[in-house]
């Protein structure tokens, strides 16, 4: 029978700039790209956060019209989620904003300028060698590489690396590896948001993750385990962030 197609306001993320009691219904995010307690579904961002339409219909409208991009490409459903480091675009505005976590709302839109609208983060999750003697790296926000000779490079690639790949074609620009002295953000747990280089990372308890430490403003010293520590560039970050992250 498959899942429920649809879901109701009060269950719905405590993040998504809804009123849970003045309707009955919200709009479920489809599966995909992103879970579901980590995304927004695009119609909201339209109507919810952006405020470009006053109702679902006009939503679905600029949806249906090709108005809106994601990551370079127009998307038709109104349901398509876009969780961290998306890039959503709408040309006639010349306006773009950059999904990120925030520490006041766990996702913010982050309006970013026309060089940034190129290129996106993502995050190795998994890699895999497949047929053809090739290897194919499993990214965080759904998507697959596929390098062709795994040979000469399934050791330059790893998990928690992140790509910087161009948009819409996911060509990979540059790699940055999560070590000593990267700019990283943290996109889960209670620092969700924080901006800090990385000082230090270690296996505290056999089996478990490895937690990474962060330098952050002030002095601050925090702490996250690797899951949640997503590099942003090496000496200097990649993107720009929200003032005061």
């Amino acid at each position: 029978m498959g899942g429920s197609h649809h879901l109701k306001r009060l269950p719905a993320p405590v993040y998504w700039p809804i009123h849970k009691k003045e309707f009955q219904w919200t709009v479920k995010p489809k599966p995909g790209t992103h879970s579901a307690g980590r995304c927004f579904p695009l119609l909201l961002v339209l109507r919810d956060v952006l405020g470009l339409a006053k109702t679902k219909r006009e939503a679905k409208s600029l949806i249906s019209e090709k108005q809106i991009k994601v990551d370079g490409r127009f998307v038709p459903e109104y349901d398509f989620p876009v969780g961290i480091m998306d890039v959503i675009e709408i040309p006639k505005m010349n306006k773009a904003y950059r999904v990120l976590p925030s520490s006041h709302a766990i996702l913010t839109l982050h309006s970013i300028d026309g060089k940034e609208r190129s290129f996106k983060l993502c995050k190795i999750v998994g890699k895999t060698s497949i047929k053809g003697g090739r290897l194919q790296l499993n990214l965080h926000d759904g998507r697959s590489i596929l390098i062709k000779r795994p040979e000469e490079t399934k050791e330059k690639y790893g998990t928690s690396d992140v790509l910087r790949v161009s948009l819409p074609k996911a060509k990979i620009l540059g790699q940055v590896k999560l070590r000593k002295g990267v700019p990283a953000i943290v996109t889960g747990g209670k620092n969700i948001g924080i901006v800090g280089k990385v000082s230090d990372i270690k296996e505290e308890k056999e089996g478990q993750q490895k937690i990474v430490t962060l330098d952050g403003a002030g002095g601050q010293k925090l702490k996250t385990i690797i899951e949640y520590a997503f590099a942003v560039g090496e000496e200097e970050p990649w993107i720009s962030l929200p003032e005061g992250s």
